[in-house]
């Protein structure tokens, strides 16, 4: 199974707690945990279901581009960690 970690400051708005999750890609390890948690899919994808502008996906300590993410494959041991990006200048 693939665990599931997400940033604290996504708490703020959504319960996010970290599980483990069954998916041969992040795109599907995703849909499992938002089966589970229905109201986190609003804040990690937009209304097109790519990952939002400010969110970044960590597979095993490795930012993946959003662009590719979803598409990205996972092992069964792998971790994702789902961030609330940060910008400002």
């Amino acid at each position: 199974m693939v665990r599931i970690s997400f940033t604290p400051n996504l708490l703020r708005h959504v319960q996010t707690p970290a599980d483990a999750v069954e998916g041969d890609s992040i795109g599907a390890a995703l849909e499992a945990y938002f089966q589970l948690n229905p109201t986190a899919r609003t804040y990690v994808l937009d209304d097109q279901g790519m990952v939002r502008k400010h969110i970044a996906i960590f597979l095993n300590r490795d930012m993946i581009p959003a662009s590719q993410a979803l598409a990205t494959e996972v092992q069964e041991q792998d971790e994702l960690y789902v961030a609330q990006a940060l910008s400002g200048g």
